[in-house]
């Protein structure tokens, strides 16, 4: 028996064109698993996706019109329960047997049939037999309904159903958007199958528009895109749709000059692809004047709103031509390329509008309209928000620039979020912070300060770019803190997938100015500044202290609420919720270390210590991971480990060691090693040069495995044992200030 390819289609009408590539890609890989599962297509067979805003399609090469019979072995029970004394079949081996299917007329034969074979301690009877495979007409049924059911639906459509009897309407189908049409051939067969009420052809609808015939009869399975797209002016595949898209943008653009250049947004892109089924890329244009308004504004409103693409010019500048993307390909084109352009003239207007009513009115003068919106129903308004961002800015640009930095970014951190009081924002809140820029510029802020607002919410995503300024570093810093101090304060903390405030994001985008701007900024002091800010009263300076062991941290608790005569809850926060909130970014910093290929030791050995400089992590890293590959890192890693758990015995011990007391001669030569290689090692950790002092330290090796070989750590003598525990300490002190090597042990 040989295979043919098979076409599987559902029409439907127009699918969610943001979510049409994950429906075509599910459909098709839900039904070849389903068939694969039940053999009729091999693991060779090719799956392709077809989606277009009108239909779902799987091709699948290599499927067969019945599978393969398939032997099967089944256990039954244990012999001592199958049979009796005399080897006769008992009444549940024979009742067995029967649901099975098994002839159990001559119950000997039937016995005799079976199989022994050990199982654990007991012998087993196992029975043999012939699984007929499935036809085509099962399995694809079986296979269809799967693929349907476990389709990832954004909103599921629930509808109506036409009846043959006299009551129509008696049934309903839930489904993504009501279906019209199912296709699907074997070859040039149609298999029988049924879906969503609907029996299967071999014709299905061609372009809503420009469709030469309709109904499109397809010859056979391998024929469905040729013929789509010859008979039914329709491109079938979602990616051959989104290249022919990109072409015809990029043609479109090289006709009107090589000055212009499409802004190609991928997203954008995608959701055009699950809009039309045949494109057509026209050239529209639009009234210079609206390019007074800012180009974001524009842009924004032509992507969001009409799916438009805008066109740049050699500066990167925005023109007033721009590409849209038909459904049809008219021979006259004028109607379709007026009517677009009619239509986002009142878009570009309103834009306009908003951008010249919000200059009337000055970023300071919006201030106080700050404390009447509100920020979080425990954390008060966007003006007390303000204030506390303000502090925490002054604190961190005193440190960082003195004064002249600390009055920059209050100011900045005074005027960030007017432009939320707004009318272009309050359109599109994307423009948050770009507008604040463009206005602080119209009320003759410095370029310094208009950067630093319209930067203050940056990076906004992985990837994005830092503020451009260190007025607006400061100021971006001293938002993310506050919130993040903020939403830790009251309890809202992410839990497994779901983070409502970007809690992550919010820490990782600290991490990254911390590091990628080399900030000489210490984590833990700038935490419990934010916090005092935030709590208004001051934290309790030890609750910095180094024991993070689990009990502390499962004993961590976020402080309670008390509500004041504004309405607003005051917080209280404790020790616990500092330190909840310094072990979060230390286990963001984790994961984003080893999203940039950190091996999870290097990682561990590093952030172990808890670096309170982040801007030394990478520097850090590279020592450690230079320091691995040394033919004694293994060793010392090894010895690390054993020195951490004997010291783990005796946490009292001093770094101290008495010379009079060294007895044997592996802990003088120890000893001696020390004060030779350790000074090295501190003098080049001072100077940063982390590496330098890890391979310093790799000296130690011969003494250390010496010392281990023929010392008696705990000996008898209290005084040779605390000596040999204070040596042990020194050791460990000067080994582990770069790393915990002992985390590179294996």
């Amino acid at each position: 028996m040989t295979t043919k390819n098979l076409l599987v289609e559902l029409f439907v009408e127009e699918l969610p064109p943001k979510a049409l590539k994950k429906l075509g890609d599910a459909f098709a890989s839900q039904l070849a698993d389903q068939l694969r599962a039940q053999g009729l297509a091999t693991a060779e067979s090719v799956v392709t996706a077809y989606a277009s805003p009108r239909r779902l399609a799987a091709h699948v090469t290599h499927v067969w019109l019945k599978a393969a019979d398939k032997a099967v072995q089944q256990k039954l029970m244990p012999v001592s329960v199958g049979l009796d004394a005399a080897g006769k079949p008992t009444p549940a081996l024979l009742k067995k047997l029967q649901a099975l299917g098994a002839d159990v007329t001559d119950p000997l034969a039937a016995v005799a049939a079976l199989k022994r074979a050990p199982d654990g301690k007991a012998e087993a009877l196992f029975y043999d037999s012939l699984v007929t495979g499935a036809s085509l007409d099962t399995g694809l049924q079986k296979a269809l309904e799967e693929a349907i059911a476990k389709l990832p639906i954004p909103k599921v459509m629930s509808y109506q159903l036409e009846s043959d009897c006299d009551l129509p309407g008696w049934s309903s189908v839930n489904f993504v958007r009501p279906a019209h049409g199912l296709v699907a051939l074997h070859g040039s067969t149609v298999v029988p199958v049924t879906a969503l009420g609907l029996k299967a052809g071999n014709s299905t609808q061609g372009h809503r528009f420009e469709t030469k015939v309709s109904p499109v009869v397809l010859k056979d399975a391998d024929s469905y895109a040729e013929t789509l797209e010859r008979d039914g002016a329709v491109i079938a595949g979602f990616d051959q749709r989104r290249f022919e898209i990109v072409k015809q943008l990029a043609g479109a653009a090289e006709k009107l000059g090589p000055s212009y250049q499409v802004l190609m947004d991928e997203d954008l892109l995608s959701e055009v692809t699950g809009l039309v089924e045949r494109p057509n890329v026209l050239v529209c244009e639009f009234e210079a004047q609206f390019l007074e308004v800012p180009q974001e504004c524009l842009i924004l409103t032509m992507k969001a709103n009409q799916k438009y693409f805008p066109l740049l010019d050699a500066a990167g500048k925005l023109s007033n031509k721009f590409l849209v993307v038909s459904n049809i390909s008219p021979a006259d084109a004028s109607a379709v390329i007026g009517g677009n352009e009619r239509v986002v003239r009142p878009r570009l207007s309103d834009a306009k509008f908003f951008f010249d009513q919000d200059r009337k009115k000055t970023l300071e003068s919006r201030v106080a309209g700050l404390d009447k919106v509100v920020y979080h129903n425990k954390l008060g308004t966007q003006g007390e928000r303000m204030e506390r961002v303000r502090a925490i800015a002054r604190a961190i640009g005193q440190q960082l620039g003195g004064e002249v930095l600390a009055k920059a970014a209050d100011t900045t951190a005074r005027l960030a979020k007017t432009d939320l009081l707004t009318d272009m924002v309050g359109e599109f809140p994307e423009l948050q912070g770009i507008m604040g820029g463009y206005y602080a510029r119209h009320d003759g802020l410095s370029e310094e300060i208009a950067f630093a607002i319209e930067d203050h919410y940056r990076p906004r995503f992985a990837g994005d770019d830092l503020p451009r300024n260190k007025v607006g570093l400061v100021v971006a810093l001293a938002d993310k803190l506050e919130t993040l101090v903020g939403m830790f304060g009251i309890g809202n903390l992410p839990t497994g997938d779901k983070d409502p405030f970007a809690l992550r994001r919010h820490a990782l985008g600290a991490i990254r100015m911390l590091i990628e701007k080399d900030l000489p900024l210490d984590l833990e002091p700038l935490l419990t500044t934010a916090f005092e800010v935030v709590n208004n009263e001051p934290i309790q300076r030890n609750c910095w202290d180094r024991q993070q062991d689990k009990a502390r941290e499962e004993k961590a608790r976020v402080g309670g609420f008390s509500v004041d005569a504004s309405g607003f809850s005051r917080r209280v926060f404790d020790d616990a919720t500092v330190i909840n909130l310094s072990v979060f970014i230390y286990d963001r910093l984790a994961g984003s270390l080893r999203e940039q290929g950190y091996s999870a030791q290097e990682v561990d050995a590093v952030l172990a210590l808890q670096p309170q400089r982040l801007g030394e992590v990478p520097k850090r890293l590279a020592a450690v991971r230079a320091f691995a590959a040394l033919p004694e890192a293994a060793a010392l890693a090894a010895a690390n480990k054993r020195i951490s758990n004997i010291l783990k015995k005796a946490p009292e011990v001093d770094a101290h060691v008495s010379e009079v007391l060294l007895k044997e001669p592996a802990e003088i030569a120890l000893h001696a090693a020390m004060k030779d290689v350790a000074p090295r090692a501190n003098a080049q950790f001072e100077a940063g040069d982390y590496t330098a002092s890890l391979q310093t330290l790799a000296a130690l090796r011969a003494p250390v495995d010496a010392f281990f070989d023929g010392v008696m750590v705990n000996a008898e003598e209290m005084d040779l044992r605390l000596n040999r525990q204070g040596l042990l300490k020194s050791l460990h002190e000067a080994m582990n200030r770069v790393a915990d090597l002992s985390r590179l042990a294996t």
